[in-house]
């Protein structure tokens, strides 16, 4: 089980950072939202097939209940905002403001378990969401409109829908097989995605015929990789250890995403954005290994 966790944790950390750039080789080419309801979707269907192939039972309206929450916060929300503001922000820091998911789980953790962070813990998060606003002033000046600031925005909110759902998948009613919950999580993701690429009108500029080899090899890659596999660890990571502890993965994913961006995608970071993203990422690292006070309120 330990060898496990820990495969499972290095194919979260080292995956989930290369995603950011692929997702935005995949959206040159392909609407967001439609990017992503075609991911999560096939990947869901696949998943969802082989482990019912297998023997697993069929799930329960309320395992569809579940999915039903869970899907909607993860993916339509919380990564819908991902790939929809990877418009205007680079991969690379738009893997920072994702990386303030332990900052969320602190307050989620805190306020269901109604224990009060102590003061070291409140300092911590002072100090990361102070580097959030300089990252965010950063990239409005960067994007030269107010859409920099509306995306970075987005992509906080997309953080605390994340922590949400990470937070209620630990202890909401499953099906007894783990993958097939994350099968029907994809799912209903998918088609929540795809509602939204058709409420927003952007399914009206898909055109297949001007989808680059280049966006088809990283929508690929995102299903396979991101979704088959990444967010599968993640979600089994959940059930076997504390989702303050699985949240880690968001301080090395940025590593990751900003080399690859930097390598492949020529984008340079700022002394401001860096200077921020030293600030978060330490805040981070430190919120999630000091305890909070199991004091009651």
């Amino acid at each position: 089980m330990r060898l496990s966790v820990i495969l499972a944790f290095t194919a979260v950390c080292v995956v989930w950072g290369s995603t950011y750039l692929a997702i935005r080789f995949a959206i040159e080419t392909v609407p967001p939202f439609f990017m992503a309801g075609i991911r999560w979707t096939i990947a869901g269907l696949l998943l969802y097939a082989a482990i019912r192939f297998r023997g697993a039972p069929a799930p329960s309206r309320t395992h569809w209940y579940t999915a039903f929450v869970i899907g909607g916060l993860m993916l339509l929300i919380a990564h819908g905002a991902v790939v929809w503001a990877e418009q205007w922000i680079p991969s690379g820091l738009t893997s920072i403001l994702v990386a303030t998911v332990p900052l969320w789980l602190v307050f989620v953790e805190s306020a269901y378990n109604r224990a009060k962070p102590n003061a070291k813990v409140i300092a911590t998060l002072v100090s990361g969401f102070v580097g959030v606003i300089l990252l965010v002033g950063d990239l409005s000046s960067q994007v030269g409109s107010t859409m920099g600031l509306i995306a970075a925005l987005g992509l906080l909110f997309g953080t605390l829908a994340w922590s949400l759902g990470s937070f209620y998948s630990r202890v909401a009613e499953l099906p007894k097989s783990h993958f097939l919950a994350v099968a029907q999580q994809m799912i209903v993701g998918g088609i929540l995605l795809f509602l939204a690429s058709f409420a927003t009108g952007e399914w009206m500029n898909v055109k297949l015929n001007l989808v680059s080899m280049h966006s088809f090899a990283a929508l690929l890659y995102l299903i396979v990789f991101g979704s088959l596999i990444g967010f599968t660890c993640y979600i089994w990571l959940l059930k076997q250890i504390a989702p303050s502890r699985v949240a880690t993965y968001a301080y090395i994913n940025p590593v990751v995403a900003l080399l690859l961006g930097w390598t492949l995608a020529n984008e340079q970071p700022t002394l401001r954005s860096i200077a921020a993203t030293v600030i978060i990422l330490t805040s981070v690292a430190v919120a999630t290994l000091i305890k909070s006070e199991p004091k009651r309120t």
